[in-house]
């Protein structure tokens, strides 16, 4: 006789507290605005991007209630869009296909990273041998031909302050800094400079140096050594790094794999050409 009776309470609390006792699945309906449904999934959609300290210490009834407030109110509004323009077309689709695209990357991401993927990533990032490395203050000055490279040479040999001519005259971002690099590791810049600020002695300023980027005229500020960090101190930061690798293969696999046909003959002023998506 229990049993029955315990059915019987649980089938009646849910009648008195106003809950349906059939099962919910993405497809239920929790309201229509003028005949077009909003379902639960969507709901739960809506919540899941949600910002989560937006929404921390708010009751579930309100956020329900605020929720379904803005999707009614979307509703109504979007339906003034109808027909659909062409550019109300095509914007729809370049939405679907940056969300499908990041859902995809997002589950390629979502799995927790490996002790080895770690490890991988870690002896890329420091190196299999984590010993103390030797790194280097400089600046310089970068011009386009050799001919300005020596010139500059001359004249800081003559006693012209480095750092104004790299104000007047480098061509780099670093120019307005007074060719400041800050401190860099020989394997950050390319050969040919690093090379040039290894045989470099404190203070010393280097003859011209050519690399793909022009010629330099380079200055060593300091030198210090220093330890890299341990694998377990910056674990986080490596997790990070695998997700972001991880998400670059992906997208690197997907394209490499992918049937691409460019067509021929178009031309980039055809962008301007905004009237063929209509009002």
């Amino acid at each position: 006789m229990l049993k029955p009776l315990l059915a019987a309470s649980v089938l009646m609390s849910g009648v008195l507290s106003g809950l349906p006792v059939w099962a919910q699945d993405a497809d239920t309906v929790v309201a229509t605005v003028n005949g077009e449904t909003i379902t639960l999934g969507q709901m739960i959609a809506m919540r899941d991007g949600l910002d989560p300290q937006a929404t921390q210490g708010l009751p579930d009834t309100a956020l329900w209630d605020l929720m379904l407030d803005q999707m009614i109110r979307q509703t109504a509004v979007a339906q003034g869009a109808e027909p659909l323009s062409k550019r109300d077309t095509v914007a729809l689709e370049i939405e679907k296909r940056a969300y499908l695209a990041g859902s995809v990357l997002e589950k390629v991401a979502a799995a927790e990273p490996t002790e080895a993927e770690l490890k991988t990533a870690y002896d890329q990032a420091i190196g299999a041998d984590a010993g103390p490395r030797m790194e280097y203050s400089a600046a310089h000055i970068l011009v386009k031909t050799k001919e300005e490279a020596d010139a500059i040479a001359r004249e800081l040999a003559e006693g012209a302050d480095f750092g104004k001519l790299a104000e007047e005259k480098s061509t780099d971002t670093s120019g307005p800094n007074k060719g400041d690099l800050g401190w860099f590791q020989p394997e950050q810049m390319v050969e040919p400079f690093a090379e040039a600020v290894k045989k470099l002695e404190k203070g010393q300023v280097s003859e011209p140096v050519e690399t793909q980027f022009g010629w330099h005229v380079i200055k060593l500020n300091d030198t210090r050594e220093v330890t890299p960090p341990a694998f377990e101190e910056v674990k986080e930061q490596l997790a990070v790094q695998v997700r972001r690798d991880r998400v670059q293969a992906e997208i690197e696999k997907r394209v490499g794999e992918a049937k691409i046909e460019k067509t021929e003959g178009l031309t980039p002023d055809l962008l301007n050409k905004t009237d063929i998506l209509g009002e």
